[in-house]
């Protein structure tokens, strides 16, 4: 993972940006490279400025450290990385011919190197190490860069060797997304969502998966739609439906996939129904039905295996105190008890749970936690005694309605509770942050805090 880089991977990213720029021009400059039909008319000249390709691409230090440097080739208005120094030719001639035996030849291949002195397989490994907000600026060195980071390929490669990053994306406006790298500290605004007075004022639920952020929503009061966000193309775009639309479902993904289960249909029924979704491909599949039909519940990976968790279920729409587990081998369901975290003595007299939000559990290193938003406290399943253990308090300003407006999330090894005020009218967002160790009572940081008037509406993380 990537959330603490070695000083080998701070040094290749260094590579392709040496420094930062302003907020305003971040999301742009360094996240999203250009269609080849914009940067093509850039081209049109004959040439290609530094300053409009990257803007912070330089011959740096440390690209002299490693014997690179950038330049410019008028023929193909592109830039590369080449070797330089003493002994550059041998080594060239060294590796065009080790490319030559390694292609019985054939020098199609170098068409599609990245940097050409180590070979495409090496550059590869370099990339994969880099951090994502650097991919808008390694893509804008030349083609062959772009369209392996516009592919996706190199986040299917980051994520089978194990480099992922998590941010966190979260909406406390109406069709208005942000997204927030907990490293870097960093603040990115997406695209408006597509306009619709229906769905806008709908309510919605979100996951992200793989390198997509899916927002579900309702629109024409009655039908179930997907609005789908790309980082790939930093834009939005209508997801594929569910084979049965629902709402009020529990969810989670790990990798390229998520599980739905649960919810219930436009008519109210109250669903056993599960499916998997596929972002690579875009495609749901319908697995085995639940041993209980439940709505308004929670869903976590955990030990390689998806659990829905709590919710209300039944004729009588009762609270439900388990869970169930879906192994992704056996595609069987298997009903864990107890899985529910416990209710405050204040909830159960207050309210009914039809009024409290599904709930807030997150896990961590396969540890389950969740946060307890009556009595602001954080909770850790054990899973040998099968009960719940208080471990410690919520952040202070971890404000909520209900636990309505208060994210809890896993954030690679992180958990990270998104709050704010318990009602519109002003005020700020606070993102904190803790890292579980073994023993010991949360103690957490503020990441860093953004001025809104409502409460966080939808929140997701995208590892990737």
């Amino acid at each position: 993972m990537l959330e603490d880089r070695s000083l080998d991977s701070c040094l290749i990213s260094r590579v392709f940006s040496s420094s930062r720029i302003s907020e305003s021009n971040w999301s742009k400059s360094y996240m999203y490279p250009e269609d080849d039909d914009k940067a093509s008319n850039k081209l049109s000249n004959g040439k290609r400025g530094a300053l409009e390709v990257v803007g912070e691409i330089r011959q740096t230090k440390s690209l002299k450290l490693m014997g690179f440097s950038i330049t410019y080739d008028s023929d193909s208005s592109d830039y590369s990385l080449s070797g330089e120094g003493e002994g550059d030719g041998s080594v060239r001639q060294e590796q065009e011919q080790s490319d030559s035996n390694n292609n019985g030849g054939d020098s199609s291949e170098d068409s599609h190197s990245l940097i050409n002195e180590i070979g495409r397989d090496n550059s590869i490994d370099c990339l994969i190490r880099c951090s994502r907000s650097d991919y808008g600026s390694i893509a804008s060195l030349n083609r062959n860069f772009r369209s392996l980071v516009k592919s996706g390929d190199v986040y299917r490669l980051r994520r089978q060797n194990g480099y992922v990053e998590h941010w966190v994306y979260f909406s406390c406006q109406l069709l208005e997304w942000v997204a927030f790298d907990p490293v870097e500290r960093r603040w990115m605004q997406l695209p408006t969502m597509p306009f619709s007075v229906t769905f806008m004022c709908a309510d919605k639920e979100s996951l992200a998966v793989g390198t997509d952020l899916l927002v579900l929503g309702k629109d024409d009061f009655s039908s179930h739609v997907i609005y789908r966000y790309s980082l790939l193309h930093n834009s939005w775009s209508s997801g594929m439906k569910m084979n049965s639309p629902r709402c009020l479902f529990g969810s989670a993904s790990l990798g390229e996939i998520a599980i739905f289960a649960g919810g219930c249909d436009s008519q109210g029924k109250i669903l056993d129904f599960a499916e998997m979704y596929n972002s690579e491909l875009q495609t749901w599949i319908t697995l085995p039905r639940m041993n209980k039909p439940r709505k308004m519940c929670s869903g976590v990976f955990m030990d390689g295996k998806f659990f829905v968790i709590g919710g209300i279920g039944g004729a009588d729409s009762k609270v439900l105190t388990c869970g169930e587990e879906y192994d992704l081998e056996t595609k069987k369901w298997t009903q864990v008890p107890d899985l529910s975290p416990p209710r405050s003595r204040a909830d159960q007299a207050d309210m009914s749970r039809a009024a409290e939000a599904p709930p807030l559990v997150a896990v961590v290193n396969n540890q389950l936690y969740a946060a307890d938003h009556a009595d602001m406290e954080v909770r850790k399943y054990d899973k040998e005694k099968k009960k719940w253990l208080t471990v410690g308090r919520l952040p202070e300003r971890a404000g909520s309605v209900n636990g309505w407006g208060l994210a809890f999330r896993a954030c690679g090894e992180r958990l990270i509770v998104i709050g704010g005020p318990k009602y519109s009218g002003g005020g700020f967002i606070e993102l904190n942050s803790w890292i579980p160790r073994e023993g010991g009572p949360p103690q957490w940081t503020l990441l860093d805090r953004k001025h809104s008037p409502n409460f966080v509406y939808n929140c997701a993380v995208m590892g990737c």
